[in-house]
């Protein structure tokens, strides 16, 4: 069990035989490891996104009379199935067959965003972009230093984000109402700004039980993949609340 009142467990309690510095300067390099994946993967959705929208193939993913076609109905839930097959699978699966997943879903990404650049300028999609990408560096940071236990604040994160999912379908499908859209976005940004948080906090103290195992790289990839989802949730709400739309 993880020792969240210090994310920093000491080396003897974990890692036998192995001094301090030693255990630190394998965290730094996992840590490492799992932010740039997570960053090399933003990097392929945007590319992939900004390509796409700029095809003529992204507006098939409309019904010539309002809403998704069904090719835009299979790129929108194409990458939920591969989040599942990632967190599902992951224990039968190998380092690579998770890497390879990771950019598929990377690349999925990129083609669902791809409407963004259809709805809001490009300027306030770059402004809200390298907003988000400030805000989660510090919220990251904040994770990773703090020696306050947050697996408190994960749960009820997590009870939040449950409930975000229900009122979100609820207004879609009955309400359609914009001050609800509003608020929904609001409690997203701050949902996914603990969670950002939380998640580092969590894969920081999960290295204590994987230093030197194979399943190291797994777990490198499932965090990136964690932190990917915090940055990119987090970045679509605020885009709906501070996004300058084209129209």
């Amino acid at each position: 069990m993880a020792n969240w009142s210090d994310p920093r467990p000491s080396a003897a309690a974990y890692a036998p035989g192995v001094s301090r510095a030693d255990f630190d300067a394998g965290l730094r390099s996992y840590m490492l490891s799992v932010y740039n994946y997570m960053m090399s993967g933003v990097l392929l959705t945007g590319v992939v996104a900004l390509l796409f929208s700029q095809t003529g193939w992204v507006q098939l993913m409309f019904n010539p009379n309002g809403g998704a076609s069904g090719l835009g109905w299979l790129i929108t839930l194409s990458p939920l199935a591969v989040v599942f097959a990632m967190s599902f699978g992951q224990s039968r699966m190998s380092t690579g067959t998770l890497q390879l997943l990771f950019w598929i879903y990377a690349g999925l990404m990129g083609l669902s965003l791809s409407t963004i650049f259809l709805v809001y300028t490009s300027t306030s999609i770059a402004q809200v972009f390298f907003a988000t990408a400030a805000g989660f560096g510090a919220l990251s940071l904040y994770g990773y230093t703090t020696k306050r236990d947050l697996s408190g604040l994960g749960t009820f994160l997590i009870m939040g984000l449950v409930g975000l999912i229900v009122a979100m379908l609820l207004n879609l499908l009955f309400f359609r109402s914009g001050e609800m859209n509003l608020v929904i976005s609001a409690i997203g940004v701050l949902i996914f700004a603990g969670l950002t948080a939380y998640d580092t906090q969590k894969i920081k103290s999960i290295y204590a039980h994987v230093a030197g195992t194979e399943m190291v790289g797994k777990v490198v990839i499932m965090g990136a993949l964690n932190l990917y989802l915090d940055f990119i949730n987090m970045f679509l709400f605020l885009l709906r609340l501070f996004g300058s739309s084209r129209n």
